[in-house]
């Protein structure tokens, strides 16, 4: 296996990995992004399964900010130019090794974070050098679904799927999308 069963903490990128990357300016500068639902229920998936999750983005964005509070995501990271930089910092706070650390990003600059962690994913639309780095490339497309189905390999690999599937059938599992 590649170590998706080790895994604690997933992190992701935003812009391209939890959205599709459109960015919507309004006349008055504000800017829009859309998040899929089911990328957020594999969010609540994994907090219902004992993984803790991470934001690690480049912009600042208080829609952002409004969305990771509503799927309660452990460690937000917005602002941030060099994403690498906070992963130091993600270990303490999560008091986990890099080994045990999974990331989804879809460009660049994401690369450093990629080669970084244990297990490392690109959506099905990212750039060549993502997906050349990352460990698994999903069928998916970014802001449409990949997370979830970065969520779902890593739950199945961890054998917490049926588990994890049992808390919502029997009503017991956080409902957040």
């Amino acid at each position: 296996m590649d170590g998706a069963d080790r895994i604690k903490v997933v992190a992701f990128d935003v812009d391209g990995v939890l959205t599709d990357g459109t960015l919507f300016y309004g006349t008055d500068g504000d800017c829009l992004k859309g998040f899929y639902a089911r990328d957020g229920m594999g969010i609540s998936l994994l907090h219902a399964a004992g993984i803790r999750t991470a934001v690690i983005t480049g912009r600042l964005s208080p829609m952002v900010a409004c969305r990771v509070e509503d799927l309660h995501i452990s460690y937000v990271y917005q602002g941030i130019a060099r994403k690498a930089d906070v992963l130091p910092d993600l270990c303490v706070r999560a008091d986990t090794a890099l080994d045990e650390i999974a990331y989804m990003g879809d460009d660049v600059n994401d690369l450093p974070v990629l080669k970084r962690v244990g297990l490392g994913a690109a959506p099905a639309d990212a750039c060549a050098e993502a997906k050349e780095a990352a460990h698994l490339v999903t069928v998916a497309a970014g802001g449409h679904g990949a997370l979830r189905e970065f969520c779902e390999y890593i739950l199945k690999a961890r054998r917490q799927w049926d588990a994890v599937l049992q808390q919502y059938e029997s009503g017991t599992g956080e409902l957040k999308q």
